[in-house]
C-alpha cells in the first residue's frame, strides 16, 4: 500500500515557502517536479559518466551510451511497447508531433485527403497538422466537444470519411481533463484505414498507458510532465511505419553511409536521431520512469482521481466559481473561471498564498474560443499532491472574493 501523504518528501523544491506559506504546486500538467532520484540521475549523467553516445569506445562514452540505451527499454515496459527500437527520443512531444506529421506526412498525404482532430487540442497537436496540409493539399477537421467538454462519439463519427487519413487527438486534455475512448476511436481509424496518433502528454503521467492494447500508430510524450526533466521526449510508433519513413533531420548518427552526392540512412530509431541527443536529459527520464513504476501508474491513478473529486467538491464550494468540463472520469486537471476575476487575476493573488497555478489559454485557442472565453484558470495534480492543497486553493479563493466584493 502506498502512503502517498510521504510522497511530497521525495521532491525537495515542494519543501520551500513561498510569500511565507506554504508551497501549493497545483500545476503540474504544465510540468511537474522532479523527485530527488531524477536529480540524482542527472548529477550522476554528467558528474560520473559523461561521454558522447554511439561515437567512442572508451570507459566513458561506452557507459553513457548503455545508461542512455537502458532507457528505450523503460519506455517501452512503461506503455507496453513491442520493442524498444520503436522508441525514438525527441525535444519532447511538440517535436514528435512535428516530426509524425512531416515524414509520414510528406509521403502519404495528397490534395482532398482530411486529417481529423478534435477542437481540444493542445497547439502542439494543431499546427503541425496545419503546416503539412498547406504543402500537401490536405485538409485539417476538428471535431467538436460536446456541451460539459465530454467527447461527442457522433459528432466525431461524422466526420470519419474514406478522405481521413489520420486521426490525432489527446489521451486528455489540458484543459477539459476530458479521458477520450482510445481504444473506441483505434476501431473507427482502422475502419477507413487512417493513421491513429495520440498526444499521451496528460495520459501516461496520469495512469497505465498500454499501445498494444489501444492500437494506436503512434504515441507521444514529454519527460517534464513524467517527473522528468524537459528537453527529452518520446516518440513511439509501431516500427513497420517508422521504417517507411524519411528522416527528419540530417546529421550525425543517423546516417548508414555518407558520399557528397548522396546519404543511406541508418535502421530504426537511429534514423530519427540526429546529432547529440539530450544523453543526461534521457537518463533523468529513465529515473522518473523507475520512480513512477516503484509506485504504481495504476495506483497513482487512483489517488489522483481522488483528488480530483475531491477538488471539484471543494471548489463547488466557491461563489461565482464556474468548472470548465466536467465530464465523467476526466482526469488531471480542473479548469474554472470566477465570476468578474480574470484568471490571470485569481492566478497572481492566489500566489500571494503559496498556491501556484496555470492563467491563460493553456495552448488551447481554439477550445478557449469555441467556450467564448479567452482563459481560465487551471489547477492541476500530480502524485505529490493531496487533499490539503485543494483547501489551501478554496481558502485562497475565498480571499480573491473577498477582495473583488470589498
Amino acid at each position: 500500500m502506498v502512503d502517498f501523504a510521504t510522497l511530497k518528501d521525495d521532491f525537495p523544491i515542494l519543501s520551500q515557502q513561498v510569500n511565507g506559506k506554504r508551497l501549493c504546486y497545483l500545476d503540474s500538467a504544465a510540468s511537474s517536479q522532479k523527485p530527488q532520484a531524477v536529480l540524482e540521475a542527472l548529477q550522476a549523467a554528467y558528474g560520473e559518466t559523461y561521454a558522447n553516445v554511439h561515437r567512442g569506445l572508451h570507459y566513458l562514452s561506452e557507459a553513457s551510451t548503455d545508461a542512455y540505451e537502458a532507457v528505450r527499454q523503460k519506455v517501452a515496459g512503461l506503455i507496453n511497447a513491442p520493442s524498444p527500437n520503436e522508441v525514438i527520443f525527441t525535444s519532447g512531444a511538440t517535436m514528435s508531433l512535428n516530426l509524425i506529421a512531416q515524414c509520414w506526412g510528406s509521403a502519404n498525404l495528397s490534395s482532398g485527403d482530411e486529417i481529423l482532430i478534435t477542437i481540444a487540442e493542445h497547439h502542439a497537436n494543431i499546427v503541425p497538422w496545419q503546416m503539412i496540409a498547406e504543402r500537401t493539399g490536405a485538409k485539417l477537421v476538428a471535431a467538436p466537444m460536446g456541451a460539459d467538454g465530454e467527447y461527442d462519439d457522433e459528432a466525431f463519427s461524422a466526420l470519419i470519411t474514406e478522405r481521413t487519413k489520420v486521426i490525432s487527438i489527446p489521451h486528455v486534455s489540458n484543459v477539459l481533463g476530458t479521458v477520450f475512448p482510445l481504444k473506441n476511436i483505434s476501431k473507427k481509424a482502422r475502419s477507413v484505414g487512417a493513421l491513429f496518433v495520440v498526444d499521451g502528454c496528460q495520459g501516461v503521467v496520469h495512469m497505465p498507458v498500454d499501445v498494444q492494447e489501444i492500437d494506436c500508430d503512434f504515441y507521444v510524450f514529454s519527460g517534464h510532465k513524467l517527473y522528468g526533466p524537459s528537453g527529452i521526449g518520446v516518440c513511439w510508433g509501431k516500427h513497420d511505419i517508422l521504417s517507411d519513413m524519411p528522416p527528419f533531420l540530417g546529421g550525425g548518427d543517423m546516417i548508414d553511409d555518407v558520399e557528397i552526392e548522396r546519404s543511406t540512412y541508418a535502421d530504426v530509431p537511429a534514423r530519427f536521431e540526429a546529432g547529440t541527443p539530450p544523453i543526461a536529459e534521457c537518463i533523468g527520464l529513465g529515473a522518473a520512469i523507475d520512480y513512477v513504476q516503484s509506485i504504481g501508474m495504476a495506483e497513482i491513478h487512483a489517488h489522483e482521481q481522488n483528488l480530483i473529486r475531491y477538488g471539484m467538491q471543494r471548489l463547488s464550494e466557491v461563489e461565482g466559481l464556474n468548472f470548465i468540463g466536467t465530464a465523467a472520469g476526466k482526469s488531471g486537471v480542473i479548469s474554472f473561471t470566477l465570476d468578474e476575476v480574470h484568471p490571470h487575476d485569481i492566478s497572481t493573488l492566489i500566489d500571494h498564498e503559496g498556491v501556484a497555478i496555470r492563467a491563460g489559454h493553456h495552448c488551447a485557442q481554439p477550445l478557449m474560443k469555441s467556450l467564448g472565453l479567452s482563459s481560465t484558470a487551471r489547477a492541476s495534480v500530480g502524485l505529490y499532491n493531496s487533499a490539503d492543497d485543494f483547501d489551501v486553493l478554496v481558502n485562497a479563493l475565498h480571499k480573491v472574493n473577498r477582495i473583488f466584493k470589498s
